[in-house]
């Protein structure tokens, strides 16, 4: 059914650019900096996110930045002038960045004060993200109306999980999320810590294990202990250049939840994998609300 408003997002879902294209929804590429270079999220199209994990490997410490509120304008003014918009956000708690959204969106309603704007912060990024977008955009495709959707993504929006480990504590010591001297004790002792997506949209960290595999077995055990509805969903192992791993990691889960529907692995893109580093494991779900 033909709608009257445009649903977007942006590339710090990691939505693959594949099913953005298939399902005609627009995406704000999200900025990063690697080797002095500033590069835009091309949400897996041209594999970039490879590149960054092979030069994050030989010692490049990519970073993020903000999108400026003038390029929100350059993304939301042409669909304005001929649309209604809703607008689907990754989580105000991981960057400041939604500020300049909602300037954006501030300038434009005073302009076309005729239309619509919605904005939706989902309190979730990368592929937990994708799982809502896809949910709400189902929605969209038949027919419901904006309101609809954005109250359809609040009341599930902490429904969708993600539990994650990384391989090397030296990317979250420089994101500033353990200090130096435990990033180097922990990499001592090969400890894992246990990361997931919390009610208030950060990732806090849960636990921590000793060795790779204990930290992949932790996140199978979540995934069966949290996942609701698991003969009808499909659950996303994403990783960071680290393919071998997240197929071991998937038939783990299958073997925990054999009825679920499917297991699937995603590539973590490269804005998101600029704070934790190549290696990175993580699994993605619709469950029970984060209880973190």
């Amino acid at each position: 059914m033909a709608q009257k408003y445009v649903f977007m997002t942006d590339s710090d879902s990691d939505l693959p650019g594949s099913i953005a294209d298939a399902k005609n929804i627009p995406v704000v590429r999200m900025p990063y900096t690697l080797d002095g270079v500033e590069y835009f999220d091309d949400s897996g199209r041209s594999g970039a996110e490879l590149q960054l994990f092979r030069r994050m490997r030989e010692g490049s410490a990519p970073s993020t930045s903000l999108l400026p509120t003038a390029a929100y304008l350059e993304y939301f003014e042409p669909i304005l002038q001929q649309s209604d918009l809703l607008f689907v956000a990754f989580s105000s708690e991981m960057s400041a960045t939604i500020q300049n959204v909602y300037a954006a969106q501030e300038e434009l309603k005073e302009k076309y004060p005729e239309r619509k704007f919605m904005v939706v912060d989902t309190l979730t990024i990368s592929y937990p993200m994708s799982l809502l977008v896809l949910g709400a955009h189902q929605l969209y495709e038949q027919g419901a109306p904006m309101d609809e959707v954005a109250q359809w993504l609040m009341d599930n929006r902490l429904r969708a999980n993600a539990w994650f480990t990384v391989d090397d504590l030296v990317y979250l010591k420089r994101g500033g999320r353990v200090s130096p001297t435990s990033a180097f004790v922990g990499s001592m002792l090969d400890i894992k810590p246990i990361l997931a997506l919390s009610r208030a949209g950060k990732i806090e960290a849960a636990g921590k294990v000793q060795g790779r595999k204990k930290a992949m077995r932790y996140l199978a055990d979540k995934t069966a202990e949290l996942i609701e509805n698991a003969e009808n969903q499909e659950v996303y192992v994403l990783h960071a250049d680290a393919e071998a791993a997240a197929n071991e990691l998937a038939a783990m889960i299958k073997s925990k939840v054999p009825q679920v529907k499917s297991v699937a692995l995603r590539m973590i893109g490269p804005v998101i994998g600029s704070h934790c580093g190549p290696g990175t494991l993580c699994v993605a779900f619709m469950g029970k609300e984060r209880a973190l």
